[in-house]
């Protein structure tokens, strides 16, 4: 299994990181370890700390574990030394030279009492003692973190579902459209929803079909997660802007997104969700209306002015038509006289 979506959150929440990052003085490889292994054994791997700076520099280690708190997916760390947290062992401090890589070795002994389920704890490095560091969700200062996900082998419990699927509004104008789904997860150990969710019209034709996680986010035990799944409108490269400042798009500039992905009337958005190793699954649907006000009200307008312009040609041709008649008829009496 992977877990970007999780272990970016991790990253960015111990220090704002998306690795490699250059503006830190370490760069850490690889990001995230999934493990798995038997009560009793004892695993064995490596990581790569990597000086940036162009300056000696000494690296602390430390291990927490942590869980899920809230629906964003962020984990909590723990400051309380059981678990997993105390499984891994590793060098205490690293000093590197500038530019310097090394390749620390680590392991993992798993009690011979474990039960079976997930494990989850992050290997952390930074500039401070881990003496001076804090638990939880705040104040974990620079440190970088290699996420270890471990699985212990054995009979697990797999339960949960889904406990909501919908959208913000009935109602929409264009594209883009957030739909958002509850998952809970009571089982023993992560899981990672898949499916899809499958947009209809009103004639029953698929109109998009939607990856439900495609970042193949988990959830964490024991925990409920919230997922967002964007159905948004096309956009050509040269629609970009070079700032790459996001700005909100004007009432022209929306009516053209309606005109060049046309979409008008009733849909339903059909979510079909699966998890964990036996294939459990859940459905759901979503019904709601597109309507494209902003381009509809500038067809009118400009099926107004045609209507008005018309009228005025037609009694402009209308009075043409009468005078070339009584022109006629004016004729016709002059030869009869």
């Amino acid at each position: 299994m992977r877990y970007p979506n999780l272990i970016i959150t991790i990253l960015f929440l111990v220090g704002a990181i998306i690795l490699p990052f250059q503006a830190q003085a370490l760069t850490i490889s690889p990001v995230k370890m999934e493990l798995s292994g038997d009560p009793g054994q004892t695993l064995e791997g490596e990581l790569k700390l990597f000086n940036e700076q162009d300056e000696t520099k000494t690296f602390y280690s430390s291990v927490e574990n942590f869980e899920a708190r809230g629906e964003s997916g962020a984990p909590f760390f723990l400051p309380e030394r059981i678990g997993l947290a105390t499984w891994i062992k590793t060098e205490e401090k690293v000093t590197l030279q500038p530019k310097e890589e090394k390749t620390i070795p680590f392991s993992v002994v798993i009690p011979q009492n474990t039960e079976p389920g997930g494990y989850f704890a992050a290997v952390l490095w930074g500039q401070t003692p881990p003496a001076a560091s804090t638990g939880g969700q705040v104040a974990v200062g620079g440190r970088l973190g290699v996420l270890m996900l471990l699985k212990v082998s054995g009979a697990v419990e797999e339960s949960g579902g889904l406990l909501e699927f919908g959208a913000k509004d009935k109602f929409f104008s264009s594209l883009p459209i957030t739909f958002a789904y509850r998952f809970n997860n009571t089982g023993g150990d992560r899981t990672v929803p898949k499916g899809e969710i499958k947009i209809k019209n009103l004639f029953g034709l698929t109109s998009a079909t939607l990856p439900v996680n495609e970042k193949e986010g988990s959830v964490l035990p024991a925990s409920a997660r919230k997922f967002e799944v964007f159905w948004e409108q096309k956009i050509k490269e040269s629609d970009i802007k070079i700032t790459g400042v996001k700005e909100e798009p004007g009432f022209f500039e929306i009516a053209g997104q309606q005109w060049s992905e046309f979409h008008f009337g009733w849909y339903t958005a059909k979510l079909n969700l699966t998890w964990s190793a036996t294939n459990q699954n859940a459905n759901a649907k979503y019904s709601f209306f597109v309507i494209p006000w902003q381009l509809l009200l500038i067809v009118v307008i400009i099926l107004a002015i045609i209507g008005f312009l018309g009228m005025i040609v037609l009694k402009k041709w209308d009075h043409h038509v009468i005078l070339q008649a009584m022109q006629q008829m004016r004729k016709k009496h002059k030869k009869n006289e």
